[in-house]
């Protein structure tokens, strides 16, 4: 069934069928990848990004999911690894890609970060150095590999004219170092092209088994690519309250519709372990 690019979301009982079905595919399964996006889809939206903390019941929850040893859980974040970690807040602490996948930290604690060359790092520079003559470094924030400007919870007309003049301001920079610049929801980014969540989502499918259901869930435009990578080998899931025109195969809206699909997972994970029997589930006003 092909429902890429879908106009309007698959209907409610479509959607839910999609939903159960891969459901069915984690229990019958040894093992299985749940790929997450942050901001947006774990954790609502806030002004003050260090004050973005998950929806509540989502931490005890990935917890047990992490717990049942059935589960690869990792982040794909557009942050760095360390700060998603910290407003996460789960110990022992999942996989994370950050940066759109330039930063890899694993569970180990190992970092891995792609070395740029002296072009990207002097594009990095001249784009920092421009946003302070704009009077917009307080607006910037500084990532392996790229540097992004947030306008969320400006003035509408104040975040379209910081939108056009960075936009303007970044272009010859970018184009000179052949540097990519990416609008998400609430900002834009600079950063090294041809390297985003796609690559990060191929990259992880490629280290498991063919017939591992894996999910990735996101919710703006960064992700696209992500549930690009992910077609025809596990399911795509927007995670946002409204609609909008998607390349995901199911749509699921937080904080309730999220918390639900993540606790089915937990409960899937346990329906197939053989010592389940000596392990209770965690009682739902634990979740």
């Amino acid at each position: 069934m092909n429902i890429l690019n879908k106009e309007r979301p698959l209907p409610v009982a479509e959607n839910q069928i999609e939903l159960e079905q891969f459901i069915r595919k984690v229990a019958e399964s040894e093992t299985s990848a749940l790929l997450l996006d942050y901001d947006g889809t774990l954790a609502p939206f806030s002004v003050n990004r260090q004050e973005a903390l998950p929806y509540p019941g989502v931490v005890p929850t990935l917890q047990e999911i992490m717990a049942s040893g059935r589960t690869r859980v990792v982040i794909v974040t557009g942050r760095s690894a360390p700060e998603v970690l910290l407003l996460l807040g789960i110990h022992p602490h999942p996989e994370v890609w950050g940066a759109h996948g330039l930063q890899r930290l694993r569970p180990d604690g190992t970092c891995e970060i792609l070395h740029f060359d002296e072009n990207v790092s002097g594009a990095l520079l001249e784009a920092g150095r421009w946003l302070g003559t704009q009077g917009l470094q307080a607006l910037a924030e500084h990532k392996p590999g790229s540097v992004a400007v947030h306008w969320r919870g400006l003035p509408e007309a104040r975040a379209a004219e910081v939108r056009e003049k960075v936009l303007l301001g970044w272009f010859p920079i970018a184009q000179q170092a052949l540097m990519s610049i990416l609008e998400f929801d609430g900002g834009v980014e600079m950063r090294v092209r041809n390297l985003d969540k796609g690559d990060a989502i191929r990259t992880i499918t490629q280290e498991m088994e063919v017939d591992t259901p894996i999910a990735y869930l996101g919710d703006d435009a960064t992700d696209e690519r992500a549930f690009s990578a992910l077609d025809g080998r596990g399911l795509s899931v927007l995670v946002r309250p409204e609609w909008r025109k998607t390349s995901a195969r199911a749509w699921l809206q937080p904080p309730h519709q999220l918390l639900n699909f993540l606790t089915e997972w937990m409960k899937a994970c346990y329906r197939m372990d053989p010592a389940s029997s000596s392990r209770e589930l965690p009682d739902e006003g634990e979740i």
